[in-house]
């Protein structure tokens, strides 16, 4: 039928063969593109009750409960006293299980050891704009660092690209599993993450090679690359199919939601004017890291829902991180805000358990009370909040998969080491039987023996 022919019928026949008005154009929904998909399987393992213990099972609050029961890889009961027919028996003798320990802020595989140049993949230092690269283009699966992470009771960590760039590249989430290839470790289904950075970094690195070189140089750059991405998202949505660009590719998976925004920010002042530019182009800002300040805006991020990945006492290497003080994780926490610890180091990933203590232990010298159950979000719980994992880890409830830590003792004690630590209830490691993950880079070497 053609639209001379509609003009003779009646009004609503009229309407319904009218041509389509350009607001009335029809919209595709922004989808990213899949590309690198996990491979990763969990590792077999048994039926496993471990009894007699004492957890912390990252909820927040006290457990009364002394039995975690595992099935294929997942908590399948948390309480007192449970039995279980055919399951490998561990008893506790009262040593505390924890969920496994998150890193949201790690650079292993991308500055992978020994630490020779050959190994520096985690900085794209061409162009300020970089959000096209994937950190995990640049793990090395042989890092040592990862067997030693996980002997620190770290079972997932968080890959990020370095802070050189306005836009560093997008993170990667990874399961702390021995592979051959970084996707037989990427945590299947995770978002992914674009890794950005403010301050002094990126006007340092590019002050001499065109800018930016000044800190409203850097929020320019921020404001005219989110106007090209919300360009480009609007034709995929109108149907326009602009050629495919990399870099807008992963800004306009921000604006859609699907890609979590991880910065790099030290001040409390920048971190206030970030969240305001993520106001002006409808983004949100999914945690500030390092943000050494951020005791100062504790309101401010609780009430936009930002979490602020910490130091327990990094601080005052630079201007920037001057005003650091040793409460600001507890201050962060007592504010309502998400609150976590993070490492960006491949020796204090080793270790953030006791960086967690210390941190605590400055909160509750100041007048705060913070258990240890509310401290060991700090660990797993917000990290696994903060990337999008929370309905699959971060927590010992049933159904999750069961990453887990038996300390030799209290482990926000100093001298209290992982004695196993589960992956989707296969035990990677355990002290006392030298059973530990060594990477194929360490076979025949001296540091193997």
């Amino acid at each position: 039928m053609t639209f001379r022919t509609c003009l003779a019928l009646s009004a609503a026949l009229i309407v319904a063969c009218s041509p389509a008005k350009d607001d009335e154009k029809e919209t595709t929904t922004f989808e990213l593109p899949t590309a690198f998909p996990s491979t990763y399987k969990p590792m077999p393992s048994v039926t496993t009750l471990i009894t007699n213990a004492s957890i912390i099972d990252g909820t927040g609050d006290a457990s009364s409960a002394n039995s975690v029961l595992v099935v294929d890889g997942r908590i399948s009961a948390i309480g007192t006293d449970l039995s279980a027919d055919g399951a490998t028996v561990l008893d506790a003798g009262g040593r505390f299980i924890t969920p496994g320990i998150i890193d949201i802020h790690s650079h292993l595989g991308n500055y992978a050891s020994p630490g020779v140049n050959a190994h520096g993949d985690g900085n794209e230092i061409t162009s300020p704009i970089t959000s096209e690269v994937f950190a995990e283009h640049g793990v090395w699966p042989q890092d040592p660092g990862f067997d030693e992470a996980l002997q620190g009771g770290v079972t997932t960590l968080h890959i990020l690209p370095g802070s050189a760039n306005l836009f560093g590249g997008r993170g990667v989430t990874l399961r702390n599993a021995p592979s051959r290839t970084v996707q037989g470790m990427k945590f299947p289904d995770a978002p992914y993450t674009l890794k950005m950075a403010c301050g002094e970094n990126p006007k340092r690195v590019y002050g001499s090679k065109g800018g930016p070189d000044s800190r409203m140089g850097n929020v320019a750059g921020y404001r005219k690359n989110w106007i090209k991405a919300a360009e480009y998202k609007k034709k995929i949505e109108d149907g326009d199919e602009p050629t495919r660009n990399l870099q807008l590719e992963t800004l306009a998976g921000v604006l859609n939601g699907d890609i979590l925004i991880q910065m790099h920010c030290y001040r409390a002042d920048e971190m206030a004017q970030i969240i305001d530019l993520s106001k002006e182009f409808d983004y949100k800002i999914t945690t500030f890291h390092h943000a050494v300040e951020a005791y100062k805006i504790g309101d401010l991020l609780a009430e936009n829902g930002t979490c602020a990945a910490m130091w327990a006492d990094w601080y005052g290497f630079k201007m920037e991180s001057y005003d650091g003080i040793l409460e600001n994780i507890p201050f962060v926490h007592a504010a309502g805000a998400c609150a976590m610890i993070h490492s960006d180091d491949a020796m204090n990933i080793q270790r953030l358990n006791q960086e967690v203590a210390k941190a605590r232990a400055n909160g509750n010298r100041a007048g705060l009370d913070i258990s240890k159950a509310e401290a060991w979000t700090w660990l797993s719980t917000n990290p696994a909040k903060a990337l999008g994992i929370l309905d699959e880890t971060g927590t010992l409830e049933v159904g999750k998969r069961a990453d887990m830590v038996l300390w030799s003792g209290d482990p926000f004690s100093t001298f209290s080491r992982p004695d196993q630590v589960y992956l989707d209830g296969a035990l990677l490691f355990d002290r006392e039987a030298g059973l530990k993950p060594q990477s194929d880079f360490r076979l025949g070497t001296e540091i193997a023996r």
